[in-house]
């Protein structure tokens, strides 16, 4: 509002000191509008170059002007690129602004507040609304993948609605949450994963990433935080824009396992080399051909669909922004689905010249529908049986009822499950429903000064309802059904002070926030239905009931916090905040936590001796020093909790509440303190534009469950341990290439992170993570002074015997392969990540390519262990497993010898190299000329087509190398492959219209 109301007085007081020049010159009219939508841009400054005669254009982006003859004409706009237009012989001038992308993030939102992109003094990443939306996606969170140096965003799963990890800067905690803290239009959710937003209905998404941006949010800003915009009203015309896309998902690869005939004659290598009779005659052999291929059984080509509609607009008292989604994706695998449907709405009204008032709301509704897929063993899980299931064999016999694979063979295993048990006769479907609203009054009593006090609410409400039915493979009909409810209620007032004098500037501001987290959840089960009817609908007609569970549980956090910014001369900036924050989940004398941060910068293009450089056109230097936290533990943690059991005396049976196997403990916050150093340079007129960083993140008084002695009484208690430490470098470069009516501008960014256990308890290891098959079982992942975290730790394969079998080096040289021959196998840590985004534009086409990628990070193939070294259960397996395997003419052979006597170890057999790079997206859009065809019933309209992981070019052997099976907020179970659900590709086609 400011901003346009200057350019008003700007546009009058240049209009008048024009008035003696233009008595004898010509009138002109037109309009202003934006080239990428056709939007008029209302404010628009337009100069008649070389002189002070101006004006700026109305509401509807409309303005008049008299101008000398052959008057140059020069618009400029925030956010978009000036242009040069000679008027001529012209009455009517009609002009398009092109966005310039180098300028639309120079207002960016920090925590409570906004600042000038040249002034910030810390480290923070900025997403537009054009990137978020750049390709349809189940959460927002995957559109930071690439496009955000430091930030690396892990898809645990493929399926639909499938979990996302986001690291910032690498781990900082093992008991606690990893997950950045994130605030939607101001508050600060409760949920890990913001699922209640659409990709359409954001603006933009900041991430603070160093100290100085993020201790304004104290003992949540230890991993970060990402602050999410949603799309506001502006004053101007009402706006319609409607966004709708369809989509056609694949699998990006199938496996290539044996076909019929080589499956048999793989099981005849084994039963010859186990001096067993062969299971197969050279006759079957010879008539199985290719037989039967599981894959495509339960994998189909899937459909996702988004459609998504907002309405804005409003006057210079009220603006509104209204905007409704649904978003459809069924999976590649049958029966897994995810809808999204949800509604939001921005107002903001000017009450007086002293009040304004702002209300925003966001409602959704999320259906998912999942499949049994991840994980099993033997093929006791879809994904497991659908690799596994023997290809000589179909899914149906011939009276139409489903085959009994463990059955089948005297040799196969005997908890194969036909796949199509799980497709027909389970469900697990999950209904969530997601409300955030708030409100904010703010009070201006004098320039300068704002007061404001906001409220909101978080509620989120899931049922999930399991059912498999009695024709499931040895089922009598089994139902569960849980509900957990979510309540967070935010209390937030700030107190903002603006003020500029002489070369001086400053703002401050501080305040104080409550905030709440309330928790319950219910469940119940049985087991034995008479008919599948009701199926979760009457668990009281099960033949035994289960037992009800339920839980409870609440949290506060009261905060005081400040920060102060202040700049002389726009070249020397400093900020110092602090944060003081007290939580329920500590003990006495350990409830409040203190979080300082400070930083400076020098913009030294500011200097004279760098003002007039033709060359560098920006260059800032700034460094910054702070604290934040992380709370890492239960609402209970430091308090003895009672358990509630049943026990017997004489014939009756009792309630009791006895003490748990925790030890409460006397706990202290983690502590993350965090150096950033930082260059932000431009040069060639910002044609080019350079942002680099340098970190260091040290963590202490690391939390984590600790044993204890046998006969205490207690078995385990929750101590503060250990610290961690990661330091790194991020560089992000943006280029406008070519800049004529053939424009490409190419941006790319990498980041390289190192992360170290500096100490832990007693200097002892910590396990995390499993190898959890019948085979082999044991823990995958270790932290350990010294290493990174969650490094894999197991023997070293070191050939094969005379016989075939495989041997492990003995590291220790005792004569014995035990526990002390383990080592350090692997590191699912990459040495760095990167993104590459590329966009070409000439007239109304455009193309938009987007490369994302890691390098040198390990993954942990669980799913190879039954399907190419599990040989005696009748399991298919790859091909090369039969054309590959140990034989006295192949001693060298990549497999052991076809035997179902084979033992084996957890070793570096099984880690791969998960380096990949993958085509994101790609993009060819075209703008219909709507003005040269007359059309002005609608401000835009672009058609577009695109595909979705096209192409990746990776070493890992198996479906995806972009899974974390065991991920998750806490888990120090990192880079694990377990039958993980397939990331698919896809192609899109779509329309972007605006009225």
């Amino acid at each position: 509002m400011k901003l346009k109301l200057y350019a008003w007085i700007a546009g009058i007081c240049l209009l008048f000191s024009a008035l003696p020049m233009m008595a004898q010159d010509r009138s002109i009219s037109g309009r202003v509008m934006g080239a990428n939508d056709n939007a008029p841009l209302p404010g628009v400054s337009i100069l008649v170059k070389g002189t002070n005669a101006g004006t700026t254009t109305d509401g509807e982006g409309s303005f008049k002007l008299t101008v000398p003859t052959n008057a140059v004409l020069v618009f400029s706009f925030v956010g978009y690129t000036p242009k040069e237009v000679t008027v001529g012989n012209q009455t009517v001038l009609n002009v398009s602004l092109e966005l310039d992308n180098r300028q639309l993030s120079e207002v960016v939102v920090v925590g409570y507040g906004t600042v000038k992109k040249s002034d910030l003094t810390g480290s923070l990443a900025s997403v537009k609304a054009k990137e978020i939306n750049a390709f349809p996606a189940t959460n927002v969170l995957q559109a930071l993948s690439g496009r955000a140096p430091g930030v690396q965003v892990v898809q645990n799963t493929g399926a639909p609605g499938g979990a996302v990890s986001v690291r910032i800067r690498g781990t900082n905690s093992v008991q606690g949450s990893n997950e950045p803290l994130y605030v939607v239009d101001g508050f600060p959710t409760s949920g890990s994963n913001p699922t209640i937003l659409n990709n359409s209905d954001i603006e933009s998404i900041e991430i603070l990433k160093d100290a100085s941006a993020t201790a304004i949010y104290g003992s949540r800003g230890a991993n970060g935080v990402v602050l999410i915009t949603t799309k506001q009203g502006k004053a101007g015309k009402t706006q319609v824009d409607y966004e709708g896309s369809y989509s056609i998902q694949t699998l990006r690869k199938k496996l290539e396992l044996m076909n019929a005939k080589e499956y048999a004659t793989f099981y005849n290598e084994q039963a010859v080399n186990d001096k067993v009779a062969p299971y197969f005659t050279q006759a079957q052999i010879d008539g199985f051909g290719d037989g039967y291929d599981w894959q495509d059984l339960i994998f189909r080509k899937a459909p996702m669909q988004t459609h998504n509609l907002t309405v804005s607009g409003g006057n210079e008292k009220t603006r509104f922004s209204i905007g409704g989604s649904i978003f459809g994706q069924q999976g590649i695998i049958i029966g897994s689905d995810y809808n999204r449907y949800s509604l939001r709405a921005n107002v903001t009204t000017d009450v007086s010249k002293k009040f304004n008032l702002s209300y925003g709301a966001t409602l959704t509704n999320i259906q998912t529908s999942r499949q049994n897929n991840g994980g099993g063993n033997r093929g006791g899980s879809m994904i497991s049986a659908a690799i596994s299931a023997p290809p000589t064999l179909t899914p149906y016999n011939d009276d139409g009822s489903y085959r009994v694979l463990a059955t089948a063979y005297p040799f196969i295993s005997n908890v194969i499950t036909n796949p199509l048990n799980y497709v027909n006769e389970q469900t697990d479907d999950i209904i969530a429903n997601r409300v955030l609203a708030n409100v904010a009054l703010t009070f201006k009593p004098f320039e300068g000064l704002a007061i404001k006090i906001s409220g909101g609410i978080e509620n989120s409400d899931d049922r999930n309802d399991s059912y498999t039915t009695t024709n499931f493979i040895n089922s009598q009909g089994s139902a569960s059904v849980s509900t957990t409810q979510g309540r967070s209620l935010l209390s937030e007032n700030t107190v903002s002070y603006t003020k500029s004098f002489g070369k001086h500037s400053l703002s401050a501001v501080a305040g104080f926030t409550y905030q709440d987290f309330l928790n319950t959840s219910l469940g119940g089960s049985g087991v034995g239905f008479l008919s599948n009817v009701t199926e979760t609908a009457n668990l009281g007609s099960a033949n035994t009931p289960g037992i009800p569970s339920s839980g409870y549980s609440f949290a506060t956090l009261l905060s005081y916090l400040a920060r102060v910014n202040y700049s002389y001369n726009s070249k020397y900036l400093a900020t110092v905040s602090f944060r003081a924050d007290g939580s329920s989940r500590y003990s006495e004398g350990n409830k409040w936590g203190y979080f300082p941060s400070a930083a400076l910068a020098w913009r030294v293009s500011e200097e004279e001796f760098l003002k007039n450089s033709s060359f560098i056109s920006d260059l800032k230097v700034r460094a910054s020093w702070g604290q934040t936290g992380s709370q890492a533990i239960g609402a209970y943690a430091t308090l003895n909790n009672l358990g509630a059991g049943k026990t017997v005396f004489d014939d009756a049976l009792y309630n009791t509440f006895a003490p748990g196997t925790r030890l409460p403990g006397n706990l202290k916050w983690e502590t993350t303190e965090q150096a950033d150093f930082g260059i932000d340079a431009a040069f060639k007129n910002n044609r080019y534009r350079l942002t680099l960083d340098y970190y260091v993140k040290n963590t202490r008084d690391l939390l984590n469950t600790v044993q204890l002695p046998i006969g205490f009484g207690f078995t385990s208690t929750i101590q503060n341990v250990g610290e961690i430490q990661n330091k790194g470098v991020e560089i992000a470069l943006d280029a406008r290439v070519i800049d004529s009516d053939f424009k490409w501008d190419i941006g790319g960014n990498i980041s390289f992170n190192r992360n170290k256990v500096v100490k832990l308890y007693n200097g002892a290891d910590i396990l995390g993570g499993s190898v959890g098959v019948t085979l082999i079982s044991d823990n995958a992942n270790l932290l350990r002074e010294g290493q990174p975290m969650s490094v894999f730790y197991g023997y070293v394969k070191d050939g094969y015997t005379d016989l075939g079998k495989e041997k492990y080096k003995d590291l220790n040289a005792d004569g014995l392969i035990n526990q002390l021959d383990k080592t350090i196998i692997g590191n699912p840590n990459p040495d760095f990540i990167y993104g590459l985004n590329s966009t070409m534009s000439f007239k109304g086409l455009e193309l938009t390519l987007f490369l994302q990628g890691t390098q040198g990070n390990d993954l942990l193939n669980v799913s190879s262990i039954n399907n190419t070294l599990d040989y005696g259960f009748g399991l298919n397996m790859p091909r090369e497993v039969l054309y590959n395997h140990w034989s006295p003419t192949n001693p060298n052979a990549k497999y052991p010898v076809i035997s179902r006597s084979n033992s084996y170890n957890y070793s570096n057999r099984l880690v791969e190299d998960g380096s990949y790079l993958r085509l994101r997206n790609i993009q060819l859009a075209y703008s219909l000329p709507l003005q040269k065809w007359n059309v002005n019933w609608m401000r835009t309209a672009q058609i577009y087509a695109s595909g979705q992981n096209l192409l990746t070019f990776t070493k890992y052997s198996w479906w995806d190398p972009e899974t974390n099976s065991q991920g998750g907020a806490n888990s120090i179970g990192q880079g694990i492959d377990h039958y993980s659900y397939p990331t698919s590709k896809a192609v899109t086609f779509g329309v972007r219209v605006g009225f």
